[in-house]
């Protein structure tokens, strides 16, 4: 049996901006886009995972059981400067590990994103099948 993360759901207050983001920034499309259980959900597809969307506001934007969203690159690079030109504020530069490169970046809402790159062939055997 093989299980795997389908999606992330996320408060949204306001999920036009938070559309407007996801998929400017990360190419997301857009696959669903009505009210489901009350309220307005979109759900989007971020390469090979899910963001799913919920038009309330987060009690506690920022906190929660979610930590961080992370989102795969094959180029960080270019990540890095398309979201400066988006007014990104980075708090920190790339972070440099073996195998890999990773950022953190603020979302709307106050969610967190792992923005990260893998050179798969320079990662340690123990991680090659994580990755």
């Amino acid at each position: 049996m093989r299980n795997s993360l389908h999606h992330v759901h996320a408060f949204a207050s306001d999920i036009d901006a938070s559309v407007r983001f996801y998929t400017e920034v990360f190419g997301g499309e857009v696959v669903l886009d009505e009210a489901l259980a009350g309220a307005r959900n979109v759900f989007i597809r971020i390469g090979d995972g899910r963001l799913h969307l919920y038009d309330q506001p987060p009690r506690h934007a920022g906190v929660g059981s979610v930590h961080h969203l992370g989102i795969r690159t094959d180029d960080i690079a270019g990540m890095v400067e398309r979201l400066q030109r988006h007014g990104v504020q980075l708090r920190k530069q790339v972070t440099e590990l073996v195998g890999w490169r990773y950022v953190m970046v603020p979302a709307p809402d106050g969610v967190l994103i792992e923005l990260f790159e893998v050179t798969p062939e320079k990662l340690p055997a123990r991680l090659s099948s994580y990755f």
